[in-house]
Order: structure tokens, then sequence, then C-alpha cells
């Protein structure tokens, strides 16, 4: 009887929904359920096992968001199951949610030996297989109450306001035996039915398909599916057995489970989410030789060695076997955007020496499925670290332009290029399903010149991994014609032979822009505020303790800034830095932050106790690469104010002048800058009739996530600040004059401070914000009279060139983009910074304030806050401080400089008297990033410094001790020809003289006289 293609699909879903799928298990028997309830946070499994248990009926309701639950299932296997597989089935109330997003479990024997998770989809224990009867079953379940988000605003992300109604009902818990032929069956009509719904109606195969599994619904006994099964798996053996066509497309398939290591769950929880995903994928392996499981994040791994030591081990024979591979190197995944350079450099060293000391496994991949973009400074760090090729598949969520590659050459800003692919299914966590692997051979691009992809398959973000199904998929997929041919193989096979097929393969040039989740360089700013931060205290304590080491005797602390650089990277996670996660974790990173500025404040205070010596000779210590006020970079003296005239400040009717005979400011009535004329340049900075520093207000309700993102409407509407409630004006200080204004709007309050100091072109100001807006985005605005067709931001290491106009989609779809330390316009012959001390974003436009005609103004504004109400309802709310500069005549040279200014203050110290650097630098164009002592504990001095302004330089770099040899050597301080070929140096006497190219890194390791200095190794430090 014909039958239409829509009225066969029903009929195969409909009876895989209600007769097979139902008949996996057969034969259940209760178990006995007994559970212990924990008030607060979760105990180790010894605590656990310990605790006093009561009986639990299946059915009763269980845990309060974030609370523990304890459950004990006891029981025997009856007679009546021998021969068969017999699992304990457990339903936590898991409904139809995936893994990872809500309640979910830990099994454990009765010593505490873990099994694997309880999640959706692989809610069983195994038993018995097969089971000889009488066998005893104790089982203990360590279940977490973890919320579900939904996208709506909720409480639920603090535990503060969670409130303690449960959450969740116990549904299941029984043994069963899993009827493994109709779970093959289930298996082969699901490849089958799904690869049939991806074949045009055209296609043969697709007939072929569906009339074999029609053929078998006809024959099969939904009354006996067990009975049947055989005979109905027998008519689907020939379709199944079709190979695939020679010229199939062909996947590497790897298993994944991206945990985020904080998201819509705190820290804690993601240390039990690894132990869940860990304990699947090390099972699922004894049971599937052929599964490859890639991980990444160093800190999981070293979460898992502190908390869960039985799994670890089981981890690390994993590894041995090839079966648990470490990929991508790196701490965690982390945004790219927004970390400085050597905390770029951190994330690969901390990572990659984690693995080596481990594992012995050096990764060559780097691994960043789901970061919000890609700076143009990684494809060198990564060639420095030792990294050969970059995966990630986030370009997909472009809301504008498509990413035209998925294999391609990646080039970043020194012209250093990776080898890069994005899997062209657009997930990480794909389930092997018809439509994914389909998808992956419609998207690729790269037909016609390249035959091969990646998929990485498992569940993730909440964990959860591969299941058995997706192996037994993948078995199936293998070699089938309508198909592509999928294979389970390392990432570095794909690479390797990717590379060797498409060697020329195009380049992709610059930064890969997400066009997605732009308010992520301004959400929660004590993240953004804490990260800048605790990166330049590191900056000073590992120059002031080598300094202090390498002069004075003083310990290096080694354990300790390695703990502290640790605990910044997890920080840097690509949603804890973002801004995008839960109250909890954010109320967390605000601590951590303040207590790591506390242990940095006092390695600095030691060392630089140390480097001075017993004294009252006032000193001035500048960390920065750049000399100042008397005072050499990275060392200590007297400070020697500039010798210019003072401040004066007059009234007028139209405002207060602020005059340093460098600069005329006026402020105008409204308490916004009016005009600002540079004195030296002759010209005014400001477009006639246009002000500065004002406060501008916008709706902001992104269409879908709110923390994560902002859409180019919100500049629909936007209200200037310009009430005051108070103008004070503070003359005091001859080198240095400022005007306060006090604004009230709404339920905020906003204290703006412009400053001018004697001997500066920088105009200074400084903005106080009790931040009591929701749904809004505060940004500061600087017009400024110069037509500048491109903006330059820092980034790691250099900065990068974007345009100001919209000529195209790609240009407009820039309207927010992320700058580190300043953000630079300019024309020829004159150019202005904007420089912060702590803000990422911003956006430049040129909009003429009133006649299109001539010359058009250019507008740079920060952005400072903004009042997202999901994940986190109050986020922002509370008192903020924001620091930031406008540098007027400024070259690239002079944002870099008063980009580290703003950075790095100068300390006040009584010493015996000044100290010379540790090493100088004659060439202002390199930058001297970090100094610090070698890794592996050899004693010698590490300086890495790179070119800052986009061309060539010749540096020679002198040092204040007796040098034996200099290496230029990789990111993880090892001698490697390619990477001393780069840069070839000449060391006379105790200077280094070393050439640079645009934007390059190097890093240079200098072995001092004397005792306890090492040579640099091929292996890695230890």
């Amino acid at each position: 009887m014909h039958r239409s293609l829509s009225s066969l699909t029903l009929r195969i879903e409909r009876t895989l929904a209600l007769r097979l799928i139902p008949a996996l298990y057969r034969d259940t028997e209760p178990v006995r359920v007994e559970a212990a309830h924990l008030p607060g946070e979760p105990v180790p499994a010894s605590e656990g096992l310990a605790l006093s248990y009561d009986p639990f009926p299946v059915g009763q309701p269980w845990g309060r968001a974030w609370s523990t639950t304890w459950f004990r299932f006891t029981g025997e296997v009856p007679d009546r199951m021998r021969g068969g597989r017999v699992e304990l089935l457990v339903d936590l109330g898991f409904e139809k949610a995936g893994p990872g997003f809500r309640s979910e479990g830990l099994a454990y024997t009765a010593d505490g030996t873990p099994i694997k998770g309880i999640e959706p989809r692989t809610a069983y224990v195994p038993v018995a297989r097969p089971a000889v009867g009488g066998e005893r079953v104790e089982v203990y379940v360590e279940a977490a109450a973890n919320p579900r988000f939904d996208g709506s605003v909720t409480a639920l992300g603090d535990p503060d306001t969670a409130g303690d109604k449960p959450l969740y009902r116990l549904d299941r818990a029984e043994l069963a035996v899993l009827d493994e032929e109709v779970h093959a069956l289930v298996l082969d009509v699901q490849v089958l039915h799904q690869l049939a719904l991806t074949l045009a109606e055209t296609d043969p195969r697709h007939h072929e398909i569906r009339r074999a599994l029609e053929v078998m619904l006809d024959e099969l006994d939904v009354a006996d599916v067990s009975g049947g099964a055989t005979a109905a798996r027998s008519r689907l053996a020939g379709v199944l057995a079709s190979p695939a066509v020679p010229s199939a497309h062909r996947i590497t398939a790897v298993g994944h489970a991206h945990i985020d290591s904080a998201w819509l769950w705190p820290v804690r929880e993601t240390i039990r989410k690894c132990s869940r995903t860990f304990s699947n994928v090390v099972a699922l392996a004894d049971e599937y030789p052929d599964l490859i499981f890639a991980c990444s994040s160093a800190q999981q791994y070293a979460w898992l060695r502190e908390h869960h030591p039985k799994v670890y081990r089981r981890v690390a024979e994993k590894v041995a076997a090839g079966q648990f591979l470490p990929v991508g190197g790196m701490w965690v995944e982390s945004d790219t955007n927004m970390p400085g350079g050597e905390a770029m450099v951190r994330q690969f060293t901390q990572g990659k020496r984690f693995f080596a000391e481990e594992f012995g496994v050096e990764p060559r991949e780097v691994w960043l499925p789901d970061s919000f973009g890609y700076s143009a400074a990684l494809p060198q760090l990564a060639r420095l670290a030792g990294f050969r090729w970059f995966l990630s598949q986030k370009m997909s969520w472009n809301q504008t332009n498509r990413f035209p590659h998925h294999t391609f050459w990646w080039e970043g800003i020194d012209g250093s290029r990776v080898f890069t692919h994005f899997p062209p299914a657009d997930t990480y966590s794909s389930e092997l399903s018809g439509e994914d692997l389909a998808r992956g051979v419609r998207n690729f691009s790269e037909h016609g010149r390249a035959t091969g992809s990646l998929l990485p398959f498992g569940y993730g973000d909440g964990g959860g991994g591969p299941t058995r199904e997706m192996l037994e998929t993948a078995r199936r997929v293998a070699d089938l014609e309508g198909s592509p041919r999928v294979a389970i193989r390392t990432p570095a096979e794909f690479f390797a032979d990717a590379e060797r097929e498409y060697p020329d393969a195009p380049v992709w040039s610059g930064e890969m822009y997400l066009e997605y989740h732009r308010g992520t360089y301004t959400s929660q700013v004590a993240m953004k505020r804490g990260n800048r931060c605790t990166e330049h205290l590191l900056r000073e304590a590992e120059l002031w303790s080598a300094a202090a080491a390498v002069r004075a005797g003083h310990p290096y602390p080694y354990d300790e800034l390695d703990e502290i650089w640790r605990e910044t990277l997890l920080l840097q996670f690509h949603d804890i830095l973002p801004g995008s996660s839960i109250a909890w974790v954010h109320r967390e990173a605000r601590q951590t932050y303040a207590r790591l500025a506390d242990r940095l404040e006092g390695l600095i205070g030691a060392a630089l106790a140390a480097l001075a010596g017993p004294g009252q000779v006032p000193l001035t210590a500048n960390a920065a690469p750049h000399d100042r006020d008397g005072v050499p970079a990275l060392g200590l003296a007297a400070a020697v104010p500039a010798d210019a005239p003072d401040v004066s400040v007059r009234a007028r009717a139209d405002g207060t002048v602020l005059d340093n005979g460098l600069l005329r400011v006026l402020i105008g009535p409204d308490g916004t800058v009016a005009a600002i004329r540079d004195l030296v340049a002759d010209r005014e900075v400001l477009p006639a009739g246009a002000a500065a520093n004002v406060l501008q207000l916008h709706p902001d309700t992104p269409n879908n996530f709110d923390a994560w993102d902002v859409e180019d409407f919100y500049r629909n509407r936007r209200r200037d600040l310009t009430d005051h409630t108070k103008i004070e004006v503070s003359d005091d200080d001859p080198r240095r004059a400022a005007v306060r204004v006090t604004r009230r709007d709404r339920d905020s309050t906003y204290a703006q401070t412009v400053s001018l100091a004697a001997g500066e072109r920088v105009l200074r100001f400084t903005v106080e914000v009790d931040w009591q807006e929701r749904e809004t985005m505060l940004k500061v605005a600087f017009p400024v009279d110069v037509q500048a067709d491109r903006s330059s931001s820092e980034i790691q290491f250099g900065h990068l060139q974007r345009p100001t106009h919209t000529n195209t989609s790609w240009d407009a779809a820039r309207f927010e983009i992320c700058a580190h330390r300043f953000l630079h316009v300019g024309e020829p012959g004159y150019g202005v910074a904007l420089v912060n001390d702590g803000t990422y974003g911003h956006d430049v436009t040129r909009r003429p304030p009133g006649d299109a005609r001539g010359a058009q103004p250019t507008t740079v504004r920060l952005s400072l806050l903004r009042g997202p109400r999901y994940p986190d309802p109050q986020t922002d709310r509370g008192t903020h401080s924001f620091g930031y500069a406008l540098v007027c005549g400024a070259e690239i040279a002079d944002a870099v400089r008063e980009g580290y200014r703003a950075n790095l203050p100068v300390r006040r110290h009584l010493g015996a008297g000044p100290v010379a650097p540790l090493v100088e630098v004659t060439d202002p164009a390199v930058v001297v990033e970090s100094v610090k002592l070698a890794d592996d504990r050899s004693g010698d001095v590490v300086v890495r410094l790179y070119e800052s302004l986009g061309g060539r330089a010749r540096a020679r770099v002198s040092a204040s001790f007796d040098v034996a040899a200099v290496d230029v050597v990789d990111l993880l301080e090892r001698r490697d020809d390619e990477v001393a070929a780069l840069a070839p140096v000449v060391l006379d006497g105790n200077t280094v003289d070393v050439a640079l190219t645009a934007f390059q890194v190097v890093t240079l390791r200098l072995r001092p006289t004397g005792d306890g200095a090492g040579r640099p190794t091929d292996g890695f430090a230890a």
C-alpha cells in the first residue's frame, strides 16, 4: 500500500518513541532508596557515604537550588535476570533536558570509587554483564540540584536568593535488563532514518532506505519487540552494509565535552561536572577501545587531581593508552579579546607545563571552540608556544557575515601564521546525528580543494561527553552510502592530513571579530578592572622580585607566583572575564581579585624592601617600560618633576579655563569639556560646537543574550547627561588643577573629575558612578577634530587598525570594538589617543554634528557600564570608578607610553638610594613586557619584549648584572632554532643587540655569571 513520505516519517518516529525505545529495558526490579540531604556545600565521598540515610520513596521531591543529596540504592539482582545485561536506572527528575543543565549526579561504589555520571541520556549504572543472579547492589549517587536556566530573569543564580523550594523529584530507581538487540535495532533505525531525511527525495538512496525501513516496520511485531528485534535488524542489514562512494567527504570525529569552567554554575560545580564527565569517558573507553576523547583546559585536570584522585589515575591511564587526549595546551579556554599579552603567554605556558609534567605530552593544536572572537595576536603567540594548528567554530555564530573559510591559514599582526580549521557542522557538541553530518558536508567551504573536516561529538557546555549510542552510531556511519565517511581519530591526525592535502589554503589576515556577544567587553565591570589590575600587579611582582633576587639575593617566590597566575588565568575563562555568568560566579571572582591583590602587594613590598635596602631616601619605583619624572624605566630613583609652567585656573563667563602652557582647556557651565586648544600644535582638538567627556545613556535591550550582546539599534536613542548638582574647582596645587562635577539622573549619581597637570599634553578624567540602571548602557564621548578613516586599538603585543567607516557589511558589523590600554585616531600630522585603566569596550564613528560638508570629525567613546538582567539580575548595580585620559597630539608611541603609565602608577618607597634597572632598552619602540626568573628555577633572567609601533627596530638590551650567555627562546623558555633564527642576537659584554620586525615578540634568556645559573633546555621547565 502506498504511503506518503510524511506519513512514513511519522510512523518511523512514532514507532521509535512509543514502541522501540520503551522496549530497551525489560524485566525491571525496584531497589531500596535512602537519602541524606546536605544543608550546605558538598563534602568528599568519604563523608557522603558515612552520612545518616533515611528511607526515600520514588516520586518524592528533593533538592533545593544548589544543594546536594546523597542517595543510597540497594537491592539484589533476581535470578530471572540471569544472563542479561543488568543496569541500575536512576532518574533524578531529568524530564527532557539535555545533560549538564539540571540535576545530575556521580555514582560511587560502596568503597567510594566513582563509577560514572548520572545524567539525562546516560542515566544508568552498570551492574552485571552477564548477570548470574543474586548479585548484591549497593550504589551511592551524589546528586546535585543545579537549577535549570531558560533565559528568563531569575534569582536562582545566587544561593542567597534562590529559595528553599525543591526543584526535582526522584522519578525512577530500579534494576533492569538492557535488551542489547533492541538497543542495536533502535540505533539502526535512527541512523538510517536520519540519513534518509538529509537526502534529496530524487536520490535513489533516499528511497532505498525508506523502503527498507517500511518493510521492517510492516514485519515488526510491536507486541513482542524483543522477540522480533533480530529479524527486524536483518531487514536493514543490506542498506547498512552499502559502502560510501569513493568521493564521500571524510569526517574525523573526536569525542569531546566542552565544560564551561564557570557559567550557569559556580566553579565548585564545574569541579564536580568534570568528575562526572571524565568518569563517563573512562568507563566508556573501557567498553569502546576505539574511543578517542579530546579535552582541553589544564585547570580541569588539576581540579580532578585534587578532588577526585581515583578518577584522575584512570584518566592518566587512558592518556597513556592514547584514548584521552589533552589538547589545546592552555590553562583554561580563555577569552582572547581582553587578557593582556603576558596573560595570553601564561595561558599557553601554564597549560603546556602541566600537560608535560603530568602526562609527558605536548599538544600541537590551540583548542578554543567557544571563545567570543579571536585576537590578531594569537597566531604569533601560538607559534612561539610550539603550536602549529588552531581550532574553533564560534565564528559560525556571526550575525551579519558568513565567515568564508573552514580550512585556512590565519595570519597575525606580525605575519605569523597557524593552520586553522572550523568544523563546518557548526557545533562542538555533536550527537553524530544525520543532520550534523549532513550539515558538515553542506557547509564545508573548501569542496574541490580539501576533502575532510573535523567534528567534536559529545554533550558539552554543562558536560556529559560522548555516549555509547554515539559510539555505536560512529561505527554505523564509518562507511555508509549516502553519508560522509566517519572515522574516530585524533585532532593531530586530522590536522596533519589537512595541512598536507591543502598547503596552499587561503589566508585570513588579522583578528577574527565575532559579530555577536559584543556586550562582553563591558558587562560585569569588576571583572574587567580586576583583570587589568591583577595583570599589572603580576608584572610588578615578577619584575621587582627578579631584580631583588639577582641584586640582593632575595628568594624568588616561584610557587606563590605560579599559584596567583593560575587563579588569574582561571578568571579569564570565556564566561567569567566577559561577565556572562551567574551572580555567584562573579561574586566569588570579585573576592578572588581582592585576595590576589593583597598577596601581590605583599610580594611587591617585600621585593622593593630587599632591593632598595634600609634607609630613608625617598625613592620612586617605576615599573613601566618608559622613563618618567627622571626615574628610569623598570628602576628606582628620586623623582625629578618636569621643568614646566604651573597650571593656571581662571573663571570666565562661558566656564572655567585650565592652562598649563601646552593645553588650554575650557570646562563649560554644564561641566562638560567645551574646548581644548593644543598650544603646541596651535589647533583645536575638539570640533567647533562639540563637547567632550559627555556621559551618554542608551536603551540596551538585546534580542537574545542580555549579558553577552549589544545590538546596533541601541544607537537609535541617546540621552546626554548635562544637568548637574554641583561644580567644584580645585586649584590649591599649582602643579595640578581639577574640576569636579556631580550629576544625578534617575536613581544613579555620577561624579566626574577633569584634571590637568604641569608639563603634560594629557587631560585626565575620573568618573565615580553609583549605578542603579537596568537595561541601559553608559558611554562617555570624545568627539575630536581629526578625519580618521581608521582607529588603532591596542591588543596583546601591538595594535590593530579597524575602519571607522561602514563601507561594507564587515565594517558596519564592528560597531563595538575591544581595545586594551589605548585607542588612537589620527590624520597625517596629528592624532589623539584615549587611554584607560580598566575599560575594554569602545566605539568609533564619523558622524558630523551638523553640516555634512568638508572634513568629518571622529568620535571615540568608551563603554563604561551596562545593566543586563540575565543571567545576573543585579549586574553591576553599585559603585564603580573609572579612569581615562585624552592624549593630545599623540603618535602611536605616545599612546603606548601613556597606556602603560595609566595602568602602572609609580610607587613611593624609602631606601638606601637609587637602584638601576635590571635591564634597559635603548629603542623606545621596543617595549619590555615582562622580566622574571626562568620557570626551571635555574636563576636565569627572562626578558620578554616586543616592537610596539608596527615597524622595524633595533635595540640594545643592557643588563645591570654580568651576563655569561644569552639565548632567544620560545615562550616556554626553551632553546628553539627556528625561534632563534627569527631574532638573531649579538652579546657584547652585558649588552644584547637584537633586531625586531613589526610587532615581533622576542623572549631573551640571560644567564648570569656565577653559581646557580643554568642553560635553557630542549624539554619543559621543571
